[in-house]
């Protein structure tokens, strides 16, 4: 969503970096970039009026005047000031007396019905014991969504499809307490506009939750609509919180960095994805980052952690220290990568990888490809590839549905691998991006 926006930080600050001293007329162009770059990326007007006015007022105090590389110093500055405006520190779900009550709202199409299954998924996945309730009884469809929903991550849905909304939940709440359910998770009515049925419907509903939390959900590729949606649903029911959906499109992302400084109601969570698995916790601090091209080490780091079983990658780096680093290895290590998500996602996350990605283009289809070449070797060819000659090739070529050509370039790539690998693990530097790329393609 931010890659165009990312793409035209990088070259304000690009400008600056390296200059002896900042003069006034210096500050001011660059500042003029990032205030065009933010109102292209469809941010609110206040906001980045706002945001410019903190980062003026300290780019030109006496701590950039006197510092040793005035450049970075208002890098730092712009960053800092990005992370207040989006919220200045992740905001977890609040602690509360179980059932722990949370009222999901936000218009027809944001994608709150799939945010709530998410969540579920995540809390269940931490331990707790949800129970989803669907309260959108206008919608016969979002009621059989929320139940396939359900079904898909074994949590169970509570509703009555002839019932009205707040007796529902008044149901659904003795139903929790019945169940040992620590998490009530209730999915609202939406509309395709906020009007007063609505919002007397959503009134009735929260008196009858008396939620912890009310989380509206905001579709991120909506642009400043999206912000005058939350603006809107926070003066007529009153929010704690705010979800982001679908921030893995390719909008703008103004709606993202204004919502919070708009409605006062902190960014909890944010949607990167269509599986019931892609939400993850808000941090302010690292969607700066990513947004200023600094990468998110941190969010990397989970991401790996999460999908690389511990015993295995240490049985993996006892291989590395003796040279036994086989193709068998090479597929697993690329397994576990898949399932961390998308490549070029996860190499966006690496401090200064947005100019090479610009120049690379990373197809997930030669990834798949070069899976399918290992899959079709035998046992003893991947444990030594030296076996491996030309009507070995063409079987595996045939069997993979590519070409001998293709398998001798993985075969190449593999050593390559095992070169970069004993480098790593004798400590002589980490190899460049490029070279942990399978059949990537520098862009024309």
């Amino acid at each position: 969503m931010f890659d165009s926006l990312t793409q035209r930080f990088e070259t304000v600050f690009a400008s600056l970096r390296g200059k002896g001293r900042l003069s006034e007329k210096d500050i001011d162009t660059a500042l003029r970039e990032v205030r065009l770059a933010l109102l292209e990326a469809d941010v609110n007007v206040k906001v980045v009026k706002d945001f410019l006015g903190r980062v003026k007022e300290r780019a030109q105090g006496e701590d950039v005047s006197r510092s040793l590389s005035p450049g970075q110093q208002v890098i730092k500055i712009v960053h800092e000031e990005l992370v207040t405006t989006l919220g200045s520190k992740a905001a977890p779900l609040k602690k509360a007396a179980p059932p722990l009550t949370i009222l999901m709202v936000g218009l027809q199409g944001s994608g709150k019905t799939t945010t709530a299954g998410k969540l579920a998924r995540l809390l269940s996945q931490q331990g707790r014991k949800p129970l989803l309730v669907a309260a959108d009884l206008q919608r016969p469809a979002a009621i059989d969504q929320l139940e396939t929903l359900g079904g898909r991550i074994d949590i169970p849905v509570f509703t009555d499809r002839k019932g009205k909304p707040a007796r529902l939940v008044r149901a659904a709440m003795r139903e929790a307490s019945r169940t040992g359910r620590d998490v009530v998770i209730v999915d609202t009515a939406g509309r395709l506009q906020i009007d007063d049925q609505l919002m007397r419907e959503l009134g009735d509903v929260r008196k009858a939750a008396d939620p912890d939390e009310v989380l509206l959900v905001v579709d991120s590729m909506t642009g400043q609509d999206a912000v005058n949606v939350a603006a809107g649903f926070q003066e007529r029911v009153g929010l704690t919180g705010v979800v982001l959906s679908k921030l893995d499109g390719d909008a703008r992302g103004g709606a993202a960095i204004s919502v919070r400084e708009v409605t006062g109601a902190p960014v909890k969570f944010a949607g990167i994805g269509e599986g019931l698995d892609d939400i993850e916790v808000f941090h302010p601090d690292r969607m700066a980052s990513r947004i200023l091209g600094m990468g998110d080490v941190m969010s990397l780091i989970e991401k790996a952690e999460a999908t690389f079983d511990e015993a295995e990658a240490e049985k993996t780096a006892r291989k590395l220290e003796k040279g036994q680093f086989t193709l068998e290895d090479f597929l697993g290590q690329f397994q576990a990568m898949k399932r961390m998500g998308p490549v070029k996602d996860i190499l966006a996350m690496l401090p200064g990888s947005g100019s090479f990605l610009r120049e690379v283009d990373v197809d997930e289809s030669d990834l798949r490809r070069v899976e399918a070449i290992i899959q079709s070797m035998t046992p003893e060819e991947r444990r030594n590839p030296k076996v491996i000659g030309g009507s070995r090739k063409r079987r595996i070529a045939s069997g993979s549905g590519t070409r001998p050509q293709d398998v001798n370039r993985v075969l190449k790539q593999f050593v390559e691998a095992q070169k970069m690998m004993k480098m790593l693990s004798g400590g002589k530097g980490v190899p460049s991006l490029q070279g942990l790329l399978p059949a990537q393609r520098t862009k024309r």
